[in-house]
């Protein structure tokens, strides 16, 4: 399997389950109930909690983000209504990527290999301009490259190549996208 990332061990501190419990409260009371148009609102909440999110990025109020602390969104970059950001360790979104609705970036897993399976993690970094349609599941590790397109329900264990379009489960490249620049 190829990764970008490498699984490393890792383990909760009580610590991480305090800011946890309270950015739970945070986001059922101030952060979900929001108005769709209020995203600045969402981004404000977000680096309250030590998000790093650019200027015109757009997180939507559905979406579920497990540690803001280990989010980072690049200018204009959205997180669509009904997706799982689960951000054990950083998932990082480039600049104009897109997240659709009911995708699952799950940046941790459990090591089955041992008796007591203990909890793993690796780093999610979705290209500039990528696309993550609905339904997808990026696994820990894993690199989405600038420009490339994973198609929707598609379940990507393997890095993604810039440009490239995949599709399926597991995820296969079935063609290619025109090469763009923003002026």
């Amino acid at each position: 399997m190829t990764r970008s990332f490498p699984l490393i061990r890792a383990e909760i501190t009580f610590g991480q389950r305090v800011r946890r419990f309270a950015w739970n409260i945070v986001w059922m009371f101030l952060y979900r109930p929001t108005p769709r148009p209020f995203h600045a609102w969402r981004r404000l909440l977000l680096r309250a909690f030590g998000a790093r999110i650019s200027a015109g990025a757009v997180p939507y109020a559905a979406a579920r983000i497990w540690a803001p602390w280990n989010l980072t969104m690049g200018a204009h970059s959205c997180l669509s209504d009904f997706v799982d950001c689960y951000c054990v360790a950083p998932i990082t979104l480039g600049p104009h990527s897109t997240v659709s609705q009911y995708a699952y970036l799950c940046s941790a897993s459990h090591d089955y290999r041992e008796p007591g399976m203990p909890l793993v993690i690796a780093p999610i970094v979705i290209g500039p301009d990528a696309w993550v349609a609905a339904g997808a599941f990026i696994g820990p590790g894993i690199a989405v490259g600038a420009g490339a397109v994973v198609g929707a329900r598609s379940t990507v264990t393997r890095d993604v190549d810039p440009w490239s379009v995949v599709a399926g489960s597991p995820a296969r490249p079935t063609g290619s996208r025109p090469r763009f620049t923003r002026s």
